[in-house]
């Protein structure tokens, strides 16, 4: 009887479950017996494509590389010639690889407890009980609540007579808004612009259209940024010389040189490891990581790994005026009667239209927060407030229909009466409304003419602390900022005077934006705050001054934001805002804090300018290894330096410091040209490295002193002009900066007199004039990258403009 009584109850809960997903005047949802279900059969909203790396690829990403496996190679043809430590190169790779590793692990678990803290909820509703839980907890069949600003993370079936305005364009990537009603589908992926509705899920986890459509959509990648393009281009020219020039250097160091093939491989292995700028590679790459940890600090997270190198040199910011310069928040300020309509019967009508809708925008909410006490109505019909329209409304059973929304947008040509009025309290920074009821015709998503002004509304933006003191930052830093806002603006000009905005008094209503691209922009760039602006229009002003070549970030936190981000070149959203505007941006503030971009700025700088430094010593390395590779294939002689050396000059004057450099505070405005300027400063430095060394090794050399001094000379002068190479890169000094060339400058000269160091790094006693000699040629090297930089200035001109 137990038996047979718990399957007629689990039957009966079967039967109760799929009614009320079918029945909208019943719906309970599903039950925890019917969600335990799903969950045993897989039917959960699990995906595999995880949004960051797993541990094993991290690992591997860092240590089985092309580089690593061509040290690797040349490690092994060491160690076979009988000179272990001369494969030490290949110890001081590792230790990087290492270094790597650990940064991106300490990484991935900041980014994964801030993703944490930035998780989509989503509300449910089972056992007739509303829940939020969080997005991978949605099970097949679950009944959904979606409103306003929220993104659609399962594919399903709307349910109830409500419709939803959605917009699809992250899967279609057609941006105008799609009606879905009772028996349509919705997409996982899309947002909800306007609206409330039930749904129900009806395909979960990779089984929505959105898995299927890109699966790779949502792994974590490195975003081509200019550092990240300059790495490319450097990559594919050292693969393409590394192979013939390497091969050839071996070869001649074996066939035409009267020395055994152990030490002939042994020199060869030098000018490959010279010509691998692998330490670059993962200093960038360090760079971007240690930055997220940083700003972790700042509660932002980075969703793309070189967004803060974007916004660094980013000239141009547009904010969205809600939620960023003020707190989102609107206090309900006065009601100004209106056609001899009296106070009290208009805050009745205020508190039941403020309820009628299944979610609030801040103005409904400031309604709803002034009138908690609401008069029973039943509601026949809504039409949600919607950033194109700019208006929402409400029928009442009695048959009253109500409007409420902006005045110029209501009213249409009967605005110009109460323009005045509207204007005064505009530029006081009040935000107006108008309540207006329709006398004939239906209410539909078409305005209706024929409307009687009730009342005006009056609200107030409530000002951030902040918003002065992070204006004033942007100014100095040369920033242009655009307040681009679907209110009034007059409104919109008077709350940015407030806030400190330079030049806030250029406004212009967007209505009277020209469609023709040129003239948009001609407008744009003499204009500073934009009022009553469409998504299209928010879009269409990032593109106008993008085509100025123009770098934008663009700050917001609504639906209506949403076009606006995703054309930016960096897009950055606020926590506190809609799920759709989290979904689309590249850095997300989790406290909401406006006040956290000039350090997000000023982290980015650090970045670029910094690696810039660094990046020219790698570069040198590379340079003055190619050319010296090159001339002693054609000169048929032993190569200068052994690797133990080459590793000792690289380590002190390139590895260590590098990392020191790419750390530093560096506030400095970033400009554009980023690869031109390296080239234009590593080519010179390389050629002054190579041609010195050259020199003083084909002296000593053909003035037959032992090929130990000569490679002692070598070693001197290279060091000596790197160390030069990296003062100059260490420019402006600053304390730090000045004890690390002190440090490095000691040590260097230690390893050359100490006898341990001596004898480990193959260094001999030398004749003292040939000392002078090296000397000399140190001294002049500066000379010698002037004159090269003279030479190369004009063909990067012209390559690179």
């Amino acid at each position: 009887m137990i038996n047979n009584g718990s399957l007629y109850i689990g039957r009966v809960r079967k039967r109760r479950a799929k009614k009320a997903v079918k029945n909208n005047d019943m719906l309970l949802g599903l039950s925890d017996y019917d969600v335990k279900k799903r969950i045993k059969e897989g039917k959960v909203n699990k995906n595999m494509n995880t949004s960051s790396k797993s541990v094993w690829n991290i690992i591997s990403g860092n240590l089985f590389t092309l580089f690593n496996g061509i040290n690797l190679i040349l490690l092994i043809v060491v160690i076979a010639a009988g000179s272990a430590k001369n494969g030490l190169f290949a110890g001081v790779i590792l230790t990087n690889s290492l270094v790597g590793i650990i940064q991106e692990l300490n990484a991935k678990r900041v980014v994964e407890r801030l993703s944490m803290l930035n998780a989509v909820m989503v509300t449910v509703i089972r056992n007739g009980v509303k829940d939020n839980i969080a997005v991978e907890d949605v099970v097949l069949d679950d009944v959904i609540f979606l409103s306003e600003g929220e993104q659609i993370v399962v594919d399903s079936e709307v349910l109830t007579e409500q419709c939803l305005e959605v917009d699809e364009s992250l899967l279609t990537g057609e941006s105008e808004f799609i009606k879905k009603c009772n028996g349509n589908t919705v997409l996982a992926g899309s947002l909800v612009l306007g609206g409330t509705a039930l749904v129900r899920a009806t395909h979960v986890g990779p089984n929505t259209y959105a898995a299927k459509l890109a699966k790779e959509a949502k792994k974590f990648k490195l975003a081509k940024s200019e550092l990240q393009l300059m790495m490319d281009r450097i990559l594919k020219v050292t693969i393409k010389i590394i192979i013939p020039i390497g091969t050839l250097l071996i070869l001649t160091q074996l066939i035409n040189t009267d020395r055994d093939w152990k030490q002939a491989v042994i020199s060869a292995v030098s000018g490959v490891v010279g010509m691998i700028p692998e330490g670059l590679v993962l200093l960038i790459t360090t760079a971007f990581i240690v930055s997220i940890v940083r700003l972790s600090k700042w509660k932002t997270l980075v969703q793309e790994l070189p967004a803060t190198e974007i916004l660094a040199r980013v000239d141009t910011l547009c904010l969205d005026k809600t939620g960023t310069i003020t707190e989102g928040k609107l206090k309900l300020e006065e009601i100004v009667p209106l056609n001899n309509n009296d106070v009290k019967s208009i805050e009745e009508i205020l508190s039941v239209i403020s309820t009628s809708f299944g979610s609030s925008n801040a103005t409904l909410g400031a309604i709803k927060e002034r009138y908690s006490k609401n008069k029973e109505v039943k509601i026949n019909k809504c039409i949600p407030f919607s950033s194109a329209k700019k208006w929402s409304g409400v029928e009442f059973a009695t048959g009253e229909k109500w409007l409420i929304g902006a005045p110029e947008i209501i009213l249409g040509e009967k605005y110009e009466e109460f323009r005045e009025v509207v204007e005064i309290e505009a530029k006081s920074g009040r935000r107006v409304l108008v309540l207006a009821k329709i006398i004939s015709g239906e209410l539909t998503d078409e305005l209706s003419k024929d409307v009687e002004v009730v009342s005006l509304i009056l609200f107030e933006d409530i000002i951030r602390e902040d918003a002065k003191e992070t204006l004033e930052y942007f100014e100095k830093q040369k920033v242009d900022i655009k307040i681009i806002s679907g209110d009034n603006p007059v409104t919109v000009s008077s709350v940015a005077k407030k806030a400190g905005l330079k030049d806030a008094e250029n406004y212009i209503d967007s209505r009277k934006l020209p469609e023709d691209e040129e003239e948009l922009a001609k407008v744009v760039n003499k204009t500073t705050v934009f009022g009553r602006t469409t998504p299209h229009q928010k879009k269409a002003i990032i593109k106008a001054l993008q085509r100025d070549k123009k770098t934008v970030a663009m700050t917001g936190d609504g639906v209506n934001d949403v076009l606006a981000l995703k054309q930016a070149d960096c897009g950055i959203a606020m926590a506190s805002g809609s799920d759709a505007s989290k979904a689309v941006a590249q850095l997300v503030l989790l406290d909401s804090n406006f006040n956290a971009l000039p350090h997000v700025v000023a982290e980015g700088r650090r970045i670029i300018n910094n690696i810039e430094k660094a990046s020219n010593l790698f570069l040198t390395k590379m340079i003055y290894s190619i050319i010296m590779s090159i001339i002693f294939c054609i000169l048929f002689i032993p190569y200068p330096i052994m690797p133990i050396q080459l590793t000792l000059i690289g380590s002190i004057t390139i590895g260590i410091p590098s990392f020191f450099l790419a750390l530093e505070p560096n506030c400095d405005v970033v400009k554009q040209g980023f690869f031109k300027r390296v080239l234009k400063e590593s080519i010179p430095n390389g050629v002054a490295v190579a041609m010195t060394t050259i020199i003083v090794f084909l002296i000593s050399y053909y003035n037959k002193l032992p090929i130990e001094q000569c490679r002692t000379l070598a070693v001197i002068v290279m060091g000596g002009v790197s160390l030069i190479v990296l003062f100059k890169a260490s420019t402006p000094f600053t304390k730090v900066k000045l004890g690390l060339n002190l440090v490095t400058i000691l040590v260097f000269i230690s390893t050359l007199i100490v006898p341990i160091s001596r004898r480990f790094f193959m260094i001999y006693s030398v004749n003292f004039y040939y000392l002078i000699l090296a000397l000399i040629l140190i001294i002049i090297s500066p000379l010698i990258m002037k004159f090269t930089k003279i030479l190369v200035e004009k063909p990067l001109q012209r390559r690179f403009g």
